[in-house]
């Protein structure tokens, strides 16, 4: 079974706001030899998931693995996104989409907030450890 990804982000007006996402999927495809690997946004931002898909589908890819860059289990994640998820399975009829968890609760997230703590402290050595 071949698989597409995606990286699907809330979105932003503010357009480095997306590339800062995009650049988060190209690294993550690179380390992690996602291919293919498209980007899509809820709102805000260019392509949409439906459009991001649609790019999957025809590659002809049999599944797609939706990767939400959201931190926690929201109202978005409970509601929009397995709407969105349902009617693109009505529309490409034998693809199999899956969404995984999103952010929160990996492991890696605690130590990234350690991580820009210390950077903070680094930054400002007035300040007492």
């Amino acid at each position: 079974m071949s698989s597409g990804y995606v990286i699907f982000a809330h979105g932003s007006s503010v357009e480095s706001a997306n590339d800062a996402v995009r650049a988060v999927a190209a690294e993550a495809a690179r380390r992690g030899g996602l291919d293919p690997v498209e980007t899509a946004f809820l709102g805000g931002g260019s392509p949409d998931l439906e459009e991001a898909v649609a790019r999957l589908a025809r590659t002809g890819v049999s599944r797609i693995v939706v990767i939400p860059y959201f931190l926690t289990l929201g109202l978005h994640m409970q509601r929009d996104l397995p709407e969105i998820v349902r009617r693109l399975e009505s529309i490409h009829r034998g693809l199999r989409v899956s969404v995984t968890e999103p952010l929160d609760g990996h492991p890696a997230l605690a130590q990234m907030i350690v991580d820009r703590a210390n950077a903070s402290d680094r930054s400002h050595p007035d300040r007492e450890p």
